[in-house]
């Protein structure tokens, strides 16, 4: 027969009892550390409620304007080109067009750098350094803005959109290609070396086959992410159908707008189930 759970809850206790007599240290409450944990929740909570103050943050104006949102939804419907298909089509394929390319030069100009950010690769912490604070430069200055210096460099157009996303991605896969270099796996470089290689055989045949396929999929996200970017820098005149949508939508032709979304939404979810199927080719079996 099983104990009755009287029994079961009294052997508990018991237990529970020798327990917080053998250990009294780790049973004791930390009343210290709940009072900086309970300090640092009443700070954060500070903070939010005085954030939404000085924004002015309202419900009573959210409910006010949802009736509003609910009036510009219904004149979207149905979404229609209006005879401008092929314009829209056309613009879509250069949002494409500067997403592809933009990101392909950034990882191309990020790789070569990335080593010489890696820690197991350049041990000079001042060389490190200064490549490391390049990098949070470059990635700290959102796409936008590259686009509104570009833009104003070589004029309005795709060119513009393409070096804005090269400029902003190339410090943020730096980063992330120098970190994944650091924690690849140390045992193949070691073999080389072991085997009569030189520093460079290691980074070649050591460092490189083992973070290939994470470079590759971090690509492949920041494609698929930058297609959404690129219709972003259209609006201020990077060229792609950005610039399409923001003057539609100044004029309020509501249903080519959704017809845009509509077309944006559709390419994305072409774009992430492309590169699922590559990033799980690239890193393996394993990964399915």
């Amino acid at each position: 027969m099983s104990p009755r759970p009287e029994a079961l809850r009294a052997a508990a206790r018991a237990d529970l009892a020798r327990l917080r007599a053998r250990y009294p240290a780790q049973f004791r409450t930390d009343r210290p550390g709940r009072a900086r944990l309970a300090a640092l929740l009443a700070v954060l909570i500070g903070l939010a409620a005085f954030g939404y103050w000085r924004l002015d943050f309202s419900m009573a104006r959210i409910l006010h304007g949802l009736g509003r949102l609910g009036t510009f939804a219904v004149l979207m419907l149905p979404p229609s080109p209006e005879g401008q298909f092929w314009t829209f089509l056309h613009a879509l394929g250069e949002t494409l067009g500067i997403a592809f390319l933009g990101t392909l030069t950034a990882a191309i100009f990020a790789f070569p750098v990335a080593f010489l950010a890696a820690r197991n690769v350049v041990p000079n912490p001042f060389a490190r350094f200064a490549v490391r604070r390049g990098l949070d430069v470059m990635r700290s200055v959102d796409v936008l803005i590259w686009a509104l210096i570009w833009i104003n460099v070589v004029g309005l157009g795709p060119f513009a959109g393409a070096l804005a996303i090269a400029c902003s991605d190339f410090g943020a896969l730096g980063k992330l290609f120098s970190e994944a270099i650091e924690t690849c796996d140390k045992r193949a470089g070691e073999g080389v070396v072991a085997s009569g290689g030189s520093r460079l055989h290691r980074i070649r045949f050591g460092l490189i086959p083992g973070v290939l396929p994470v470079l590759a999929s971090q690509v492949l996200y920041f494609f698929e992410s930058n297609t959404r970017s690129a219709t972003i820098i259209g609006i201020v005149g990077a060229g792609g159908i950005g610039q399409y949508l923001t003057e539609l939508i100044r004029v309020l032709e509501l249903q080519q707008v959704a017809f845009l979304v509509l077309m944006i939404l559709v390419t994305v979810a072409a774009i992430d189930w492309v590169s699922t199927r590559l990033r799980r080719a690239i890193i393996g079996p394993a990964a399915r």
